[in-house]
């Protein structure tokens, strides 16, 4: 089967979360990945004090923030909180409700990624849940000069013990020099590649392929045998990659907000402003974060 690959330029924007401060964004705002089901958002984010993500909302779907310098804070309205260092991942299934802030928690720039991923009409109402895994506890595995760390999935015989309710593989590869890896991608999946550092050849053919530096994500599809990635350059080369099972769902969204229909989003705006229906605990809860700020 032939390789298609669609290669889309992520773009840095203001997103604006507390009085006048910006937090840069790189975000892929093109209708392509938005409807990429399961897919929603991928977000790299770089912050630093005072700017942040504080007090916010989220239903219907799991956000996974995976870091990658720095640090950040994490609280909720349920008490759940904590610190994500650089390469720790924290894969959180929103469900019916969470409202909780996510701060700078050290000197200088945090940088990481987020993933949105859309949950089946099934799942959007559950309870949420936390599944947080060190950097350290992350199964890693090296063969040939590549190095690949499972977030979810399986890679090089190992698997991670993260369990999704969407059907994921979420894998962080880093390629030395003259290294290349085959990586299968099952043929169900819809699965997007995103480069971190380097630039790297993708597809089948490395002989025609061109070098994609870093920033650009890759739409795939036709890649029945799996993705072939070849580093021919001099420095290493590091990207994601992620698949997921499509719902082959409708998608009605606002902001935080992700369901099936418009009445759905109405429903969640009307129980997140009367704080019922798994926001109860919205009411009267201030994250420490915003406390300590003032507002």
């Amino acid at each position: 089967m032939e390789d298609k690959m669609r290669v889309l330029r992520l773009r840095w924007s203001g997103y604006v979360m507390r009085r006048g401060t910006n937090t840069p964004v790189r975000r892929c705002e093109r209708f392509e990945l938005r409807y990429f089901d399961p897919f929603l958002v991928l977000d790299e984010f770089s912050v630093s004090a005072p700017a942040g993500f504080p007090d916010h909302p989220h239903r219907g779907f799991e956000t996974v923030t995976y870091m990658l310098q720095g640090a950040v804070t994490h609280e909720d309205f349920e008490g759940h909180k904590g610190t994500i260092g650089a390469g720790d991942l924290q894969w959180m299934t929103a469900g019916r409700g969470v409202v909780h802030s996510e701060m700078p928690a050290a000197e200088g720039t945090q940088k990481g990624l987020q993933l949105w991923i859309n949950l089946s009409s099934k799942h959007k109402m559950i309870q949420p849940r936390y599944q947080e895994i060190s950097s350290a506890n992350i199964a890693e595995a090296t063969k040939d000069g590549v190095k690949v760390r499972v977030i979810a999935g399986e890679a090089l015989g190992i698997k991670s013990t993260i369990q999704t309710k969407t059907p994921t593989m979420y894998l962080d590869f880093t390629l030395k020099p003259g290294s290349q890896i085959q990586q299968p991608i099952p043929k169900s999946y819809n699965s997007f590649v995103y480069i971190l550092e380097g630039e790297g050849i993708f597809g089948q053919d490395s002989r025609t392929n061109s070098p994609i530096p870093s920033h650009n994500l890759l739409l795939l599809s036709g890649f029945g045998d799996g993705l072939v990635a070849c580093n021919k350059g001099t420095k290493i080369l590091r990207f994601i990659l992620v698949g997921g099972e499509p719902l082959g769902e409708p998608i009605a969204q606002l902001g935080p907000f992700v369901m099936n229909t418009q009445q759905e989003i109405d429903q969640t705006i009307e129980d997140f402003e009367n704080c019922t229906n798994g926001f109860e605990k919205a009411r009267h809860w201030r994250s420490q974060a915003r406390v300590k700020l003032g507002y």
